[in-house]
């Protein structure tokens, strides 16, 4: 908020208009916050945040490893009991308090302040490496426009294949060669990536030019960040449903084993898929919901929000599969007739009589008849310089279709097999640089609006920390762009946010149900939607949640503790992947991450009882935190006329209120600034 003194009028005037007012006193008018020019940007933004590019790699990877069909009936069943009662809850908050994450953890208690603080550390976190990959999508995107695709084909040294590419795949010598030029491990640092430095700087100019004026700029780029992926997601699909090999694709993917369902770390997935999927503690989902008006249906918006976001997991999973489909039934296809022309070959000078396949009549075979053949007689053929191997369109689905395996290797293998493949790789690449760039603004404004609404210098140089933040961001960011940047950028996926927030939403949680009161949370609600809010919310909040999300925290614990952690590396010599463990360097930076993001609670906690004990108001050591406001919004065509003059506002400051201008309304709320 800014504040505007309005002149003071002549003695005689004043005398009749405010005769309480002395000589010395201004009425301060302070204008409000920024708000949504309309219900369209904020749906746009709020499903923009919440869907990414995990709902593209990372949920259609976890359907398959996890049972199909069943996983997704999981799925729906954590969405339902958990994700959804939170997302509800930090949607109500934000709108009903109308401040960032820390202004509403403040306002709940100031001694969960530490709560906001954690979650905008959590976010920084983030940002620094999800817009490394966002720089990953631009260098590809860059790369489509060449004819044919630079990852199409092995490159050559004299007239010999490059050995590392031919041992591997031309996209996966790409991928780890030219794109990221990969150490063999963590411990490899290696130059900086020059090309990949200059995308990430894209990406941090980019987000900054999208964020300079707050939600009035970003709203508008949502319009086509939100809505571009999926328009190319549709696009993919007709495509994909047509090409042969997606039938199968689709088959194997949504095909239900229930028995998964006895498996506790397929429920501490799912559980953390729901998590990650809604957004949850970042303090992204609380910044967004604050700039509505108080009378915003937020119960709707829940529903609404949670199901186009579980409808887009489905529909980027059915994308996936066809188009892999299609390229494990090309691959298998070739593997077969690979080995049948090698056999036929074999044939020519040592006959077998007993061969019960023909392999002459390669081009009818199917794929069921070759692995039937395979299975029964194949696999004890000896035949001296042959090599005749299995060819499973199962084993070709399940390679590389987690992250960047997905994205960056097998989805753009498959598309050099599209006829006009640059043309779908710039769309494929175009829309994951949009579902980055939607998620990368929520996750800023977790950052900076909890901290503009409580630092009133952050506040009056907008501009200036926006700038600043994204500047701090790509220069930390370099570590990124290293040869060994990848095997960071997994240690901050898999350990920078999953701990930390899990504990941030208990307590947040916890907050709201117990500190608070959910009854009361409850009648806060009734009152500013105007309606009752279902009772059932009451036990969700104080008993389902808080037990899923501490068995959710008790499992990730559990598998740190059990298991070393672990990361893929990309070994040149052998030209294939392998499982490392992490160092003790390593291990030491990834408890740092998590113990600097999960401090600021406790701290917080105990800052508030030091203030307590030496009689200061904790409001009072925040310099410039301004009073949430509580009051609904008043139309500007309520007001009388001004004219200019100041005495106008009186029946208004005789209330003792001050008076805020947000989108054709006055906010209101108590106050004694007059």
């Amino acid at each position: 908020m800014t504040s505007e003194k309005l002149p003071l009028p002549a003695d005689g005037q004043r005398d009749e208009a405010e005769p309480g007012l002395g000589l010395e006193q201004e009425i301060t008018m302070e204008t409000a916050r920024d708000g949504w020019d309309s219900k369209v940007e904020y749906f746009l933004a709020q499903v923009g945040f919440s869907v990414g590019l995990g709902n593209v790699w990372r949920f259609p990877y976890l359907c398959h490893q996890n049972g199909g069909g069943a996983f997704i009936l999981l799925y729906v069943l954590l969405m339902v009991l958990v994700g959804l009662p939170l997302f509800f809850l930090e949607l109500a908050a934000g709108q009903s308090i109308r401040q960032g994450s820390i202004g509403v953890w403040r306002h709940i208690s100031p001694k969960l302040v530490g709560i906001g603080y954690s979650s905008c550390v959590v976010c920084f976190f983030v940002a620094l490496y999800y817009n490394v990959i966002i720089g990953w999508s631009i260098f590809y995107l860059g790369s489509s426009f060449k004819y044919p695709l630079p990852w199409e084909n092995c490159p050559t040294e004299g007239n010999r294949t490059v050995k590392e590419c031919a041992a591997s795949s031309p996209t996966a010598y790409f991928w780890y060669r030219k794109a990221l030029d990969i150490t063999d491990s963590i411990d490899e640092t290696g130059e900086f990536n020059l090309i990949i430095t200059g995308c990430l700087l894209a990406a941090w100019v980019i987000v900054c030019l999208a964020m300079y004026k707050g939600i009035k700029s970003t709203g508008k780029v949502m319009y086509f960040s939100s809505v571009f992926p999926y328009v190319v997601l549709l696009c993919f699909l007709i495509r994909g449903v047509t090409l042969d090999g997606a039938s199968e694709g689709i088959r194997f993917m949504f095909y239900p084993r229930l028995e998964i369902w006895a498996d506790v770390q397929v429920w501490r997935q799912a559980a953390t898929q729901v998590f990650f999927a809604l957004g949850l503690g970042f303090g992204s989902v609380i910044a967004y919901s604050s700039y509505n008006p108080r009378n915003n249906n937020c119960h709707r918006d829940a529903f609404t929000v949670s199901g186009v976001n579980f409808m887009t997991s489905v529909l980027a999973t059915l994308v996936v599969f066809a188009v892999l489909g299609f390229r494990a039934k090309t691959i298998a296809t070739e593997c077969v007739k690979r080995n049948m022309n090698a056999l036929s070959e074999a044939m020519s000078s040592t006959p077998f009589p007993d061969l019960l396949i023909n392999a002459s009549e390669v081009e009818d075979m199917t794929l069921n008849e070759y692995e039937h053949w395979y299975r029964t007689q194949g696999q004890q053929l000896s035949i001296p310089g042959y090599n005749i191997t299995a060819c499973s369109l199962e084993e070709e689905l399940k390679q590389g279709v987690e992250g960047t395996g997905l994205a960056f290797i097998a989805f753009t293998e498959a598309m050099t097999l599209f006829p006009g493949s640059p043309f779908w790789s710039v769309l494929f690449f175009l829309m994951l640089l949009n579902l980055g760039l939607s998620t990368m603004f929520g996750t800023m404004a977790g950052i900076l609006t909890p901290l503009t609404d409580t630092f009133k210098t952050l506040r009056n140089h907008k501009f200036l920390f926006t700038a600043c933040s994204c500047a701090v961001g790509f220069l930390i960011g370099l570590m990124f762009t290293q040869r060994c940047g990848n095997y960071f950028v997994t240690m901050f996926d898999d350990y920078s946010a999953t701990l930390p927030l899990i504990m941030v939403v208990i307590f947040q949680t916890l907050s709201v149900a117990w500190v608070y009161g959910a009854d009361r949370f409850l009648e806060d609600l009734k009152r500013m939607l105007d309606r009752p809010v279902p009772v059932v919310y009451k036990y969700l909040w104080k008993y389902v949640c808080p037990i899923a999300m501490l068995g959710l925290l008790g499992a990730s614990l559990l598998k740190m503790i059990l298991e070393r952690p672990t990361y893929i590396a990309w070994n040149r010599e052998k030209a294939s992947k392998e499982v490392l463990p992490y160092p003790g360097w390593a291990l030491g930076v990834l408890s740092t991450l998590i113990a600097i993001a999960f401090l600021p609670v406790p701290i917080g906690y105990i800052h508030y009882l030091l203030l307590e004990r030496f009689s200061q108001s904790p409001a009072d050591t925040e310099a410039g935190y301004m009073p949430c406001a509580t009051t609904d919004l008043t139309p500007l065509d309520t007001l009388p006329p001004s004219g200019g003059d100041p005495s106008s506002f009186s029946p208004f400051l005789q209330e003792n209120q001050d008076t805020h201008l947000q989108n054709g309304h006055i906010e209101h709320f108590e106050s004694s600034r007059v």
